[in-house]
């Protein structure tokens, strides 16, 4: 996960990481032990976040199994948690770029 590979480069600047999917506890354990991640995974159950941040993939109706999924995205957040900038794709492929996201991180 090149998003684990870079965190450093955010704490270096002195904000952090947080990512949010609507899966489970244990899947995002699961996923942080595996991909040795130490910044914040958020769980987000009943889409509500999702939803108040406007990143809800709308390609999945209400009832489909992968309803809830937000589009992928990236959050930094300041020391304090104030989240200060977000980065969202349209699609679950694509990625934010690494590169604009650091710039922003930089220039807070």
């Amino acid at each position: 996960m090149q998003l684990a590979k870079i965190s450093d480069q955010f704490k270096d600047v002195g904000v952090s990481i947080a990512a949010m999917t609507y899966d489970s506890v244990e899947m995002l354990k699961s996923v942080q032990e595996d991909e040795g991640i130490e910044f914040t995974l958020l769980k987000d159950t009943d889409i509500s976040h999702v939803n108040a941040l406007g990143i809800l993939n709308e390609d999945y109706e209400p009832g489909s199994r992968a309803y809830g999924v937000p589009h992928p995205g990236i959050f930094i957040v300041t020391p304090d948690g104030v989240i200060r900038a977000k980065f969202a794709e349209e699609g679950f492929r694509a990625r934010p770029d690494f590169d604009n996201v650091l710039e922003a991180a930089a220039n807070l």
